[in-house]
């Protein structure tokens, strides 16, 4: 066994994640660049490109989106990847998370579809897209600190403040000037956030149709926002 070898495999006894010492990881079917400067994408979040292509399969005339908290770009690419025409502003606050989210816009082809910027959420930015996705933090504060995956994945992807709500909180009452009427968000949550989520929810877009979907195991876990 080589040297390096014997050093991943000491990593990996030690609690390494998989992902990271290997450097990809599979979502939606596409291979991911992943680093320690991201959240390894997880089969959960499927569930929210899902809902994306079913509903701009159903809207072809909607074609603006914005990825928030884009991380690696795994949801950004996915979803350029199956509707090519679909133009998506990834943001993510960290410099080194969208150096991740490049080589994958590079890897899979989609430098033309894909316009990554770094900022903190919406702050600032002038933008109006028919579709909003986000992945934000939303593990609370205390809990995040006794995760086993909080000693390798980025606590700015993790850690959602005291009650997990903290950066959705902030997302959602800027969104209302960048969603188009007509429009979708989609924000995956934790599943016990499901009636606070709605609620704030419910105080961003008083006229909005709001529910929470599950995902595969049964338990809430994507927000959607439909302003019909």
């Amino acid at each position: 066994m080589s040297v390096a070898c014997e050093a991943d495999l000491a990593q990996l006894v030690t609690g390494t994640p998989l992902p990271y010492l290997t450097g990809e990881q599979e979502f939606y079917g596409l291979s991911m660049v992943v680093s320690d400067a991201v959240l390894i994408p997880r089969p959960e979040t499927e569930l929210l490109v899902e809902r994306a292509l079913g509903w701009l399969s159903k809207n072809p005339s909607r074609r603006q989106a914005i990825d928030v908290g884009t991380g690696s770009g795994c949801i950004a690419v996915a979803l350029t990847k199956n509707v090519p025409d679909l133009q998506v502003t990834a943001v993510d606050i960290s410099a080194r998370a969208l150096r991740v989210a490049r080589l994958n816009v590079m890897r899979h082809n989609c430098v033309q579809a894909v316009t990554l910027v770094q900022s903190d959420l919406l702050s600032g930015m002038q933008l109006h897209a028919d579709l909003l996705c986000a992945n934000l933090p939303y593990i609370p504060t205390t809990v995040a600190l006794d995760l086993p995956v909080s000693r390798y994945e980025p606590s700015l992807a993790l850690d959602g403040g005291a009650d997990g709500l903290d950066v959705i909180r902030a997302l959602l009452l800027d969104a209302p000037r960048c969603l188009n009427p007509g429009g979708l968000a989609l924000l995956e949550i934790e599943a016990n956030q499901a009636e606070a989520a709605k609620l704030l929810a419910r105080q961003a877009f008083p006229a909005a149709s709001i529910q929470v979907l599950p995902d595969l195991a049964g338990l809430p876990r994507l927000l959607e926002i439909s302003l019909e």
